[in-house]
């Protein structure tokens, strides 16, 4: 049975108990908070769920990831970063970025992005924690990708595009940043295609947990207080001018 979380503090079960089918389901309820969100993260767990049904928190096995220096920057985005008139920019269009990522693709439903979810990650970008990298052309905003930062590790949420590669100028930008500043990993989640084709890859969620104790240790979090102190991301500020 699927534990459910009603304590009023984050209490998530071992990421190990997590059901193989569907591929990493670990518990349900619980709540969208900055607290319950931020211990969830430092251990690998995530929220994803539809509109109307309740939190839903999951640990796959695998785990797919991204090393920044790993990120395959392949000739043709080569060019365009170089040609293509792009300027990107951190943190100044969250809430657009949250948007567009949310917006049902073409011949699709609604995202998971529901409103709840857009709410607390907005809570979180306004606590500095969730944080938005943003691809503009012509004065236009046409890319972009958003998730929280923790120390050295970015979790990648979700990405959009409007224009052709525009999603991974803003990946290559932040992929670049860490790996030339002390970025160590960036979390994709799940597998898919186009993340492997970028350079991901799966890694046993026993690894990828260890990681987080390593890098996120309890005592690097104010678990007293109404929220969790989160370990500084030097390599931040350099994802504008990564290229």
């Amino acid at each position: 049975m699927l534990p459910w979380l009603s304590s009023p503090l984050p209490a998530f079960p071992a990421s190990a108990s997590a059901l193989d089918t569907p591929n990493g389901l670990l518990a349900a309820g619980g709540a969208l908070t900055p607290r319950w969100l931020i211990e969830a993260y430092r251990r690998g767990i995530f929220p994803w769920y539809n509109d109307g049904d309740p939190v839903l928190w999951w640990s796959p096995d695998p785990r797919m990831v991204l090393a920044p220096a790993q990120f395959k920057l392949r000739r043709s985005l080569v060019k365009r970063l170089r040609n293509g008139g792009f300027r990107v920019t951190l943190n100044q269009h969250f809430d657009a970025v949250i948007d567009a990522c949310a917006a049902p693709r073409q011949g699709e439903p609604e995202t998971w992005i529901n409103p709840d979810m857009r709410a607390a990650y907005r809570h979180l970008h306004g606590l500095g924690i969730a944080h938005s990298v943003e691809v503009h052309q012509d004065g236009e905003l046409i890319g972009g990708l958003y998730g929280l930062a923790l120390g050295p590790v970015f979790f990648g949420e979700s990405m959009f595009s409007k224009a052709p590669d525009a999603s991974k100028v803003a990946l290559a930008h932040l992929a670049r940043a860490m790996a030339d500043n002390g970025g160590a990993l960036i979390d994709c989640q799940m597998h898919t295609p186009h993340l492997e084709r970028l350079g991901a890859a799966p890694i046993a969620r026993a690894t990828f947990v260890s990681y987080l104790e390593q890098w996120l240790p309890e005592n690097a979090f104010d678990l007293d207080g109404h929220y969790p102190v989160v370990p500084a991301s030097p390599w931040l500020n350099a994802v504008p001018s990564a290229y």
